[in-house]
């Protein structure tokens, strides 16, 4: 079974940094704040750890799961909880800053991958977005001390859009690992055999496929950047390094044509710099 000790969990020990930088990190969080800065780092802690226990973890994981849910409701509930990376969000849920339905979700979202592994149509795997993805941009918001119903919903699409490329990145990971979140009804539609995500190149069908797929994250991405505008100082600059970088993403996926399959698909600096530079001039805050 695997340990939730400190030292496994410790973000240095268990690799945070290397995932970190695989996983689209943004480079906007390295020049925000210290504290606030700290706070998106140690929520990432607890994140990645939910994502461990779901897809490493040895032994019965739902039961893993559970336990780390209780840990949180532990923290919540003016407890002292195990998990050092649980342990890290103290200070923020004491002042108050934080609530505990957006974790929870992240852990419920890893719960239903161990018994899910294909969507039939695109709202289901929507709906598991909302479990997976959508939290993360709540967190956010309530550490931005953000508390307005038309930014949540802008955030979800962010986030879902997020969620839906880094899928699109790893087709062939996830393949490999037991796992198919591209819509079974899309599959069909567009003539691709499941057995053809395992292959080393995608098939035209599967470029065609993907090239619908990316164009409906980017479709999310655009659809909640209105949120830049209803946020400012170093909030705003944090939301849009995350924006920024699913947008990099989006033209990264666009240059491989859709063959997501013969090499990794991953955004450039230059690329995620550009965006960013843009969503600073480019949008504007809400007035009134």
């Amino acid at each position: 079974m695997r340990s939730t000790s400190a030292v496994r969990n410790t973000p240095d020990t268990n690799g945070l940094r290397a995932k970190r930088r695989a996983e689209n990190f943004p480079v906007a969080l390295w020049v925000l704040p210290e504290k606030l800065r700290a706070d998106l780092v140690t929520v990432y802690s607890v994140a990645r750890t939910v994502d461990d226990l779901g897809d490493e973890a040895e032994g019965d994981r739902v039961a893993q799961l559970k336990v780390f849910s209780a840990d949180l409701s532990a923290a919540f509930g003016n407890g002292e909880p195990e998990d050092p990376a649980v342990r890290g969000l103290l200070p923020a849920i004491r002042a108050g800053r934080l609530t505990e339905e957006p974790f929870q979700r992240l852990v419920q979202a890893n719960i239903q991958d161990q018994r899910v592994r294909r969507y039939p149509v695109f709202a289901d795997l929507l709906a598991y977005c909302r479990l997976s993805a959508d939290p993360v941009g709540r967190i956010v918001l309530d550490l931005l001390g953000v508390d307005d119903p038309e930014a949540a919903v802008l955030s979800d699409r962010i986030c879902t859009g997020l969620q839906l490329v880094e899928h699109w990145q790893d087709v062939g990971e996830d393949y490999r690992n037991g796992r198919v979140y591209l819509p079974q009804e899309d599959l069909a539609e567009f003539g691709v055999a499941e057995e053809e995500l395992g292959a080393a190149h995608a098939s035209p069908e599967m470029k065609a496929l993907m090239r619908w797929e990316t164009g409906r994250a980017a479709a999310l991405l655009g659809g909640g950047a209105d949120l830049l505008g209803r946020l400012s100082g170093w909030g705003r600059f944090a939301v849009s390094g995350f924006l920024a970088g699913g947008l990099a993403t989006v033209d990264a996926l666009h240059a491989s044509g859709g063959d997501v399959l013969s090499a990794p698909v991953r955004p450039s600096r230059a690329g995620l710099l550009s965006w960013l530079g843009w969503l600073q001039v480019g949008t504007r805050r809400r007035s009134g």
